[in-house]
């Protein structure tokens, strides 16, 4: 008998929840747009926070479903994104009601941080797969809710740290983890600047806005233009600067190669003191010593990418660039298959060159990809809630301003109830992450 779209996502969960996931990486092209071909096979989708990366995103699960359904809290937008995807999706909102709604089966989030641990567990309870934007949470605590969540819920939640999926990145994991420069030693990674600026002109809320809803769990605060939209990111408040945002690719990344998590973090930082502003740190530098012995720095300064140092040679990559001498012994000396598959990778179909937006397109046929098997994904919620923990304890760090010692089992601070005060936020009542 033939198994209907419906009773495939329901069913097909379940089984998830019961037995044992094992990763599951996307070759490139396997099955990029074709995966679902019949009009009753297309999973509906809907899609939560419209604007820029939001947008891109709902655009490429479109490729594999149909969209069924638009949130937004800004009239602007969905009016927009009305305009983008045809009448055929109904818009609201309140993205809880489009999560009531019995068509959608899956759920792309692209609103931004403040939001994303609340959104992906009201999405796993009503029964949907998630697509969340990176980072995954906005404290430490968020994503220990959520890895619980997914696990008990059986959901496919694909978080998008898309690097993983860029052949540069897990080619360097691939060389570094299969020991192509010797013993791992040293990671130096360097994110960025963060944007200064202020003071900025108190307004009234704008007409096609929910300012309320769009605050979420975060203070009831008077409006500033300069706090929603691609600028929230320089606001503790919402997001967590260059550490979380830039910080959710590289340290990933890093981390991947790594194979071991943080055990003490070092940090450096100078704040702006201004008035209605932004107030992620203007000057910052991390030092963090993992449970392996491998050291990581971490800079807002220099060439953007992740330099890997071991015992016999170094491997830098960042989006444009793969290089090292053991890079170049490719050639000559391929990566045996066997053993690159023993680290969980798939190194078959690789295209020569790929963009951030293949990058994508193969992201999203991963997550897709899952929904079917319901395997692991590529960035699964387990994986990224320990890589931007790693985050957030750089920010916790440079916050307090001192030096912290971490428990990774635990997830705890180690003799510093001050810090461990941190690893949650006071949430807004009726706006809470449980």
């Amino acid at each position: 008998m033939k198994t209907n779209r419906r009773r495939f996502f329901t069913t097909s969960a379940g089984a998830l929840a019961a037995g044992a996931v094992v990763p599951y990486f996307f070759t490139a092209g396997s099955r990029a747009k074709a995966s679902i071909k019949s009009k009753n096979d297309r999973p509906g989708i809907g899609a939560i926070g419209l604007r820029y990366q939001g947008s891109v995103i709902a655009l490429k699960a479109q490729d594999h479903g149909d969209i069924v359904a638009i949130a937004d809290v800004d009239r602007n937008v969905r009016e927009q994104a009305r305009a983008g995807f045809g009448s055929t999706p109904r818009i609201f909102e309140d993205y809880r009601k489009l999560l009531e709604r019995k068509d959608v089966d899956v759920v792309t989030i692209g609103t931004p941080d403040h939001w994303h641990a609340k959104m992906v567990i009201d999405a796993c309870r009503a029964g949907k797969d998630v697509y969340v934007e990176k980072p995954l949470t906005l404290t430490i605590d968020e994503g220990k809710q959520l890895t619980k969540v997914v696990a008990e819920t059986g959901r496919v939640v694909q978080v998008g740290s898309w690097q993983r999926s860029d052949h540069r990145f897990r080619l360097a994991v691939e060389m570094v983890r299969a020991g192509r420069i010797g013993k791992l030693q040293r990671v130096d990674v360097v994110l960025g600047k963060n944007k200064t600026g202020g003071p900025f002109a108190r307004r009234l809320v704008p007409g096609h806005i929910d300012w309320n809803l769009w605050q979420g769990q975060t203070p009831a605060v008077p409006y500033l233009e300069e706090r929603s939209h691609y600028t929230f990111r320089w606001w503790y408040e919402y997001s967590g600067g260059q550490m979380t945002d830039w910080g959710a690719h590289h340290l990933d990344i890093a981390q991947w190669g790594i194979d071991s998590e943080p055990i003490e973090i070092h940090t450096t930082a100078r704040f702006p003191d201004v008035q209605d502003g932004y107030n992620v740190a203007v000057d910052f530098s991390a030092r963090y010593k993992y449970a392996n012995g491998v050291e990581l720095t971490m800079a807002d300064t220099g060439r953007n990418g992740i330099l890997f140092t071991g015992s016999k040679g170094r491997i830098f990559v960042n989006r444009g660039t793969l290089e090292g001498k053991p890079v170049e012994s490719l050639a000559d000396n391929p990566l045996p298959r066997d053993q690159f598959q023993a680290y969980g990778f798939d190194n078959l179909d690789r295209p020569e060159r790929v963009g951030k937006l293949e990058a994508i397109v193969n992201h999203m046929g991963n997550f897709f990809d899952c929904i079917e098997t319901r395997k692991k994904p590529i960035s699964d919620v387990a994986s990224q809630h320990r890589s931007v923990t790693t985050c957030h304890l750089g920010n916790i760090s440079m916050r307090l301003g001192r030096s912290l010692r971490w428990d990774p089992v635990t997830e705890q601070f180690i003799g510093d109830e001050e810090a461990n005060a941190w690893l949650r936020r006071e949430q807004r009542k009726g706006f809470e992450v449980a």
